[in-house]
């Protein structure tokens, strides 16, 4: 009986190991979906939209990326964990995926479990800034006028409970100072608002921030890096400025449903880090203050495990609820 068992093992692993090989040979033989899980116009679909063309001429096959918004990014990861795990729809998505599993007790897919992370695919570091004319030169004055005037201060972001919610909160629960959140649908027009010196500050990444910086009509008081920042040199790092131990880098990757053949992922990464290292990709990255980078999935895995865990210690400190 025992060398019967081992056998049918033999055999199965034998399959197995030949439906992987078939898979790799075979893939793709169709055109692949990427979803993004936002409206159209988000950085998040300008990632996915620069890796498809490029993923498109490798593999010979259209790449499409459609954007499927809702729930703070829910809807459009539901869809992908619930898709066949065969590598023809994938989900390229940000920070929220984490801050999803933050906010939420009840999600319609298990984020660890129902998702496989293949990539990140660019990474950008987050600004913080007040109006251009505002009395805070640096960070420190801004934080000692919070220190000043609990709550009186206000900062904006893309809604509540979103990724620049989140982000700033913690800088603020770091520097231990209190300020009120204003939410609003969307990063751009938060900083509308700053601009007009609606509210007092704002966070966004280095490529969004350049534009107004440059444009005299907001301050940069830090950047996140190791370095400066080369589209805003001028603005100090968060070391420089005294809060070295805040991070805050949005990142921007590729997953797909739990259940790839071992083949077909293997072949999907090998795909992206030939694309990262495109001139075309590096250059709209770069553009945009995003740095092109492909983690592996191990990496990119316990990344955002340890920004899940992150993100719910601030929900947790500073009783944020999403309606």
């Amino acid at each position: 009986m025992h060398r019967l068992m081992l056998r049918v093992f033999h055999v199965a692993l034998g399959l197995l190991l030949m439906h992987s090989a078939m898979a790799q040979n075979t893939w793709p033989s169709k055109p692949i979906r990427i979803i993004v899980p936002f409206a159209a116009g988000s950085f998040t679909e300008t990632a996915a939209r620069t890796l498809g063309a490029e993923l498109t001429n490798q593999w010979g096959q259209p790449v499409i990326v459609e954007t499927k918004g809702g729930a703070g990014s829910t809807v459009g990861t539901d869809m992908v964990a619930k898709s066949a795990p065969d590598g023809y729809t994938l989900l390229v998505t940000d920070n929220s995926f984490a801050v999803s599993s933050a906010l939420y007790d009840k999600l319609p897919y298990d984020p660890d479990k129902d998702i496989v992370k293949i990539s990140t695919i660019a990474e950008a570091p987050a600004v913080l800034m007040v109006k251009a004319d505002a009395p805070y030169k640096t960070l420190k004055d801004l934080v000692d006028q919070a220190h000043k005037s609990p709550k009186t201060l206000t900062y904006g972001s893309g809604g509540q409970g979103s990724s620049a919610h989140l982000a700033t909160e913690l800088f603020f629960i770091q520097a231990n100072a209190e300020l009120t959140h204003v939410p609003y649908r969307g990063v751009a027009a938060a900083l509308l608002d700053l601009m007009a010196g609606r509210i007092d500050v704002g966070l966004s990444s280095a490529g969004s921030a350049a534009q107004h910086i440059k444009g005299g009509k907001l301050r940069g008081l830090a950047v996140v890096g190791k370095e400066r920042h080369p589209l805003i040199p001028e603005v100090p790092t968060f070391t420089e400025a005294g809060y070295g131990s805040y991070e805050m880098v949005y990142w921007f990757g590729l997953m797909a449903p739990a259940g790839l053949p071992p083949a077909v992922l293997a072949r999907i990464q090998q795909g992206v880090a030939r694309a990262v290292e495109q001139p075309k990709v590096i250059e709209v990255f770069a553009a945009t203050g995003a740095r092109a980078v492909a983690r592996s999935s191990t990496d990119f895995s316990k990344k955002v495990q340890d920004e899940s865990r992150l993100w719910k210690s601030v929900v947790t400190k500073s009783a944020i609820k999403v309606e």
